[in-house]
């Protein structure tokens, strides 16, 4: 007796079923992902400014909290050895008295406990005076275009960028206004007694319209040249800014030149070097930057003002204040000496000056003339080598 055998369809029809229903679940899953990446990540709103300023500001305390007491303004390798330092064996320059920050706040009748804050409005039209007539010069010869376009197609460019064109600026046409400054001593953790500086805080609000659009194209390199080419376009305006600046006065310090021979000469036969006074200003960390950042991605289908660029853009400009001049941080900037020269010297010339006139006026204005020809001879070669580059 023979037995028929049976066939089994079933268990590869469930098979086929679970596979495409596998399949189905996966792709859905892939879908609903990206959908959710677009939706939130890409085109999700911006939280308002507001709550992004009070963010960033209580980021910078909490990571600045532990910088604040072990930073010193005039910590320096030479000015910690500045007790070593020889004096000058002379009698006939008198040594003037130590003067303190209590003595100077006497001799000036200024009292920081008393004293009503200041407007500063003199000090706000010399500031506007001078910010005008950058913009007058920016316009008339475009240093500025030159400039920033050197800068911005120089070595420190991404090679996935292309030439990079600026396509806008304005430099706006409202000015800063100072206000309710106030001078009080800051201790820099000296030692010695009455050894804190004076400082001068005041509040700073702009409110302008500060724009600087590019355009650039990410090229991809992979996996042959020129594989794919994505035109972008970008242009960030400073809308407003507020903060406090803080701004104080470094004195020059004296210290002895590093010798080649240390060996053969002692600390008191070595030459002295001094560190010119310089100008240190910060900005507190709760300063407000307002941002407006305009994007256009792609060449056809354009994408228009991405939020998730907008975001990028302005964390990386408030890095980079922060880095820069927010405190625990501050610039220095040296200043001339303000002794009285001739060669600074404007006006009508002298008595002394009428016989030297026209002999005197001669070098000057051969220096202007060569001058003149060095910025005409830069301009033309910026001028044809961006020619030269240009498609």
């Amino acid at each position: 007796m023979t037995a028929t055998p049976t066939s089994q369809p079933a268990p590869q029809q469930q098979s086929s079923l679970s596979f495409t229903e596998g399949f189905l679940l996966g792709q859905l899953s892939v879908v609903i992902l990206i959908g959710a990446f677009i939706k939130f990540f890409i085109f999700g709103d911006p939280p308002s400014p507001e709550t992004t300023a009070s963010t960033r500001a209580l980021a910078r305390q909490s990571r600045d909290k532990g910088h604040r007491r072990s930073f010193s303004i005039n910590s320096s390798p030479h000015v910690a050895g500045r007790s070593d330092v020889r004096h000058s064996s002379s009698n006939v320059l008198r040594n003037p008295p130590r003067l303190t920050t209590p003595i100077i706040l006497a001799k000036t009748y200024y009292n920081v406990n008393a004293h009503q804050p200041e407007s500063l409005d003199w000090f706000n039209v010399l500031i506007a005076q001078t910010i005008a007539q950058f913009r007058t010069d920016a316009h008339q010869d475009e240093a500025i275009l030159t400039s920033l376009t050197k800068i911005l197609n120089g070595p420190q460019k991404p090679e996935f960028l292309s030439s990079i064109k600026i396509t806008e600026i304005s430099l706006g046409e409202d000015f800063p206004i100072l206000s309710n400054c106030r001078v009080h001593p800051v201790d820099d953790g000296s030692t010695e007694p009455d050894a804190a500086r004076l400082q001068a805080r005041m509040d700073v609000d702009l409110s302008d319209l500060i724009t600087f659009g590019i355009e650039t194209k990410i090229v991809l390199n992979w996996p042959r040249p020129l594989t794919a080419v994505l035109p972008v376009a970008l242009a960030v305006s400073v809308v407003r800014f507020s903060g406090t600046l803080s701004i104080s006065f470094l004195h020059s310090v004296s210290h002895p030149t590093p010798s080649t021979h240390p060996a053969s000469s002692s600390p008191s036969q070595q030459p002295l070097s001094t560190t010119p006074t310089s100008l240190a200003f910060s900005f507190l960390p709760d300063y407000r930057l307002d941002l407006n950042v305009r994007s256009l991605v792609g060449s056809r289908s354009r994408l228009q003002d991405i939020p998730k660029i907008a975001q990028m853009v302005e964390n990386r400009l408030h890095a980079w204040i922060d880095e820069r001049c927010v405190e625990p941080r501050v610039q220095q900037v040296a200043l001339p000496s303000l002794w009285p020269r001739k060669k600074n010297t404007r006006g009508p010339p002298s008595e002394e000056d009428d016989g030297l006139g026209v002999r005197a006026s001669e070098p000057i204005r051969d220096i202007r003339e060569e001058a003149r020809r060095e910025v005409e001879e830069e301009r033309k070669k910026d001028r044809e080598q961006w020619e030269r580059e240009a498609p």
